[in-house]
């Protein structure tokens, strides 16, 4: 499919930094090799997705920016200031590991904005949210 209706990018750009910042000990700790192509994976496809929706020549003429208006940057410093007073351990991968906990729990806010405003939401879509939001629970 290339299309990106009903997509907030927002969202998307929020999941980049939640991978790379939760993914940063694939430098320091080797668990496996599958654990490392995941992180990878996951890593990849996010920043690939995001790449779609801002360059490439078809897909990003379907992104609607004008109802995904949602400030997300705000999300992260409250995300940040949590995860530097709530940790498990006060060093640098632990911190910003709690800070991607605290950002993911937030990070589907700009998709729930884009789906209200836009008030059409097709089946691909309301699945695709659907499983944004069951995997906090």
């Amino acid at each position: 499919m290339k299309s990106c209706s009903g997509i907030s990018l927002k969202t998307q750009e929020l999941y980049v930094i939640v991978f790379a910042t939760r993914y940063l000990d694939i430098f320091t700790n080797y668990i496996s090799l599958y654990n490392t192509i995941m992180k990878l994976v996951f890593l990849g496809t996010s920043i690939g997705i995001v790449w779609y929706m801002r360059y490439h020549k078809v897909v990003k003429q379907t992104y609607n920016k004008d109802q995904d208006t949602f400030r997300h940057y705000f999300l992260v410093p409250p995300c940040f200031l949590l995860a530097l007073l709530i940790h498990r351990a006060f060093t640098v991968t632990e911190v910003l590991w709690t800070f991607s906990l605290y950002l993911e729990a937030v990070a589907i806010l700009p998709q729930l904005v884009l789906l209200q405003r836009s008030r059409n939401i097709d089946n691909l879509t309301g699945n695709y949210v659907f499983f944004l939001g069951y995997v906090l629970f």
